[in-house]
C-alpha cells in the first residue's frame, strides 16, 4: 500500500537489549543499577553537547561518561573496563519480540530503516551480529550527517531529505520518550515501546501508539493500515 508510513527505528534498547550490559556495571560499581545511571548520564550529556553546539562521537562520549561516573563514586575505571563495555555494546542481542515483529511488518509491506546516535559502522555491526540487517533498507546515523544528537530537529530532517519524503510519511519507533518527543516536533508519527525502566511522559506531545513490546506496536500499525 502506497500510504504506509516508512518506519524509522531507534536501535539501542529499542531493538537491542541494553540490560545485557548490567553485569559489567555490577563488576565495576557493585550494583547493576549503575548501568541505568550511566545510560541516563550519557543521554543527558549527548543532548548538552548538542545544545552547546559541540559534538563528540557517541562511543567516545560513552567512555568519558563512564570515567566520570567512576570519579563520582570513587571507582577507578581502567582501559580494560572501557574495552569490555565497548565489546558488550557491540554484542547486545535483540529483544525476543524484535525479529518476529519486524518480519510481520515487512511482510505487510512496510519499508523500514534505523536512526541512531551511534556511528553508522557501529550500528551496522550491531545489527549484523543480531541478524536484523535484512529488515532495514537504510541505516541513518547522526555521525554521518548533522552531528547533532537526537532529539535535535536536524536529525529527523536529515532522514526526510535522504528519503525524499514529507514528515507525515515517517513514523519513529523507539522506547525513549525524548526520542518520540523529537519525532512529534518534527511532524512525524511515533510509537513508544515500554521497555523495562521506560515509561510514557504525561506531558508534551503523546506518541500515536504505545505498546508493551514490538508485537503490540506492530499489531496496532497493521490495524491502522489494513
Amino acid at each position: 500500500m502506497s500510504d504506509l508510513p516508512i518506519l524509522i527505528f531507534d536501535v539501542n534498547e529499542t531493538l537491542l537489549d541494553l540490560d545485557t550490559l548490567a553485569p559489567h556495571f555490577e563488576r565495576m560499581f557493585g550494583r547493576r543499577a549503575a548501568m541505568r545511571e550511566w545510560f541516563a548520564q550519557l543521554i543527558l550529556y549527548s543532548q548538552a553537547l548538542t545544545l552547546a553546539g559541540d559534538y563528540i562521537p557517541f562511543g567516545a562520549l560513552g567512555g568519558a561518561v563512564l570515567t566520570m561516573l567512576g570519579a563520582i563514586h570513587g571507582k577507578r575505571i581502567t582501559e580494560d573496563d572501557l574495552a569490555q563495555v565497548k565489546a558488550a555494546i557491540a554484542a547486545m542481542p535483540p529483544h525476543g519480540d524484535v525479529a518476529p515483529a519486524l518480519a510481520k511488518l515487512r511482510d505487510a509491506g512496510f519499508r523500514m530503516a534505523t536512526l541512531t546516535n551511534n556511528p553508522r559502522d557501529t550500528c551496522i555491526a550491531q545489527l549484523e551480529r543480531a541478524r536484523l540487517m535484512p529488515f532495514f533498507e537504510q541505516n541513518f546515523s547522526i555521525d554521518d550527517t548533522v552531528k547533532r544528537y537526537k532529539p535535535a530537529p536536524e536529525t529527523y530532517r536529515a532522514v526526510e531529505q535522504a528519503l525524499g519524503v514529507a514528515p507525515r510519511r515517517l513514523c519513529l519507533i523507539a522506547c525513549h520518550t525524548w526520542d518520540t518527543l523529537g519525532a512529534a516536533a518534527a511532524g512525524w508519527g511515533s510509537a513508544l515501546i515500554l521497555r523495562p525502566d521506560n515509561a510514557a511522559l504525561p506531558a508534551g506531545p503523546q506518541p500515536d501508539i504505545i505498546g508493551a513490546d514490538l508485537h503490540e506496536i506492530a499489531a496496532a500499525l497493521l490495524a491502522m493500515y489494513k
